[in-house]
């Protein structure tokens, strides 16, 4: 047999399963974004991605997997936040998160992953629980092991709430006129807060 007809019966290149996985990511993540969660189907992202429904279930399982997969892609960016507070100082934690976070918000190229996938997350349960435990699990968490304070994870949480909130105001739901602030004032305002509750300093 040759190395060719041995390729073609056996499992696929590497390559082309990276490449095939990343198609399916892709149009899962348009389909999330254009019929939510509820309405969205392992069938149509297949369909999108021009393989068969079979791939899609052996590469991620049930549609609930294929959402956390394609979630923690887009919300990929952001999870380097825990280094942004370990990669300088004490005294300017709340300013190099801050930063951090809306940075990747204010960049069209990470942002726009983003919104796709949480208008699926705030529109239905199961895809918001899968939101949430991301968000702990591999955000909350390892901020709150930096915090050295007995209510550290409240304490994140409090921070990623004001973070949060700031970036659903401005990028998603667009009020004004936080949405046209300039972004260095919206950091000004909003750092110290953010440092307060990592560090308890007083405002």
């Amino acid at each position: 047999m040759s190395g060719a007809t041995a390729r073609r019966r056996g499992r696929p290149p590497r390559a082309e399963s990276a490449d095939t996985r990343d198609r399916i990511l892709t149009a899962a993540r348009e389909e999330f974004s254009e019929r939510g969660y509820d309405k969205a189907s392992v069938r149509g992202i297949a369909k999108a991605a021009g393989v068969d429904s079979a791939l899609v279930h052996h590469y991620f399982g049930t549609k609930e997997q294929v959402f956390a997969a394609a979630l923690e892609v887009a919300f990929a960016p952001a999870l380097d936040a825990p280094n942004a507070l370990a990669d300088g100082p004490l005294d300017g934690v709340g300013e190099r998160l801050t930063r951090f976070i809306l940075g990747v918000w204010e960049n069209p190229t990470t942002r726009t992953p983003l919104l796709a996938i949480l208008r699926s997350a705030v529109h239905n349960e199961t895809a918001a629980a899968v939101f949430r435990r991301l968000v702990a699990d591999q955000l909350l968490r390892r901020v709150a092991a930096q915090v050295d304070l007995p209510d550290a994870e409240l304490r994140a949480e409090l921070a990623a709430a004001q973070l949060v909130g700031t970036a659903m105001l401005r990028y998603v739901i667009r009020l004004e006129p936080l949405a046209s602030a300039d972004l260095e004032r919206i950091i000004a305002r909003l750092a110290p807060v953010v440092h307060h509750h990592l560090t308890a300093d007083p405002l």
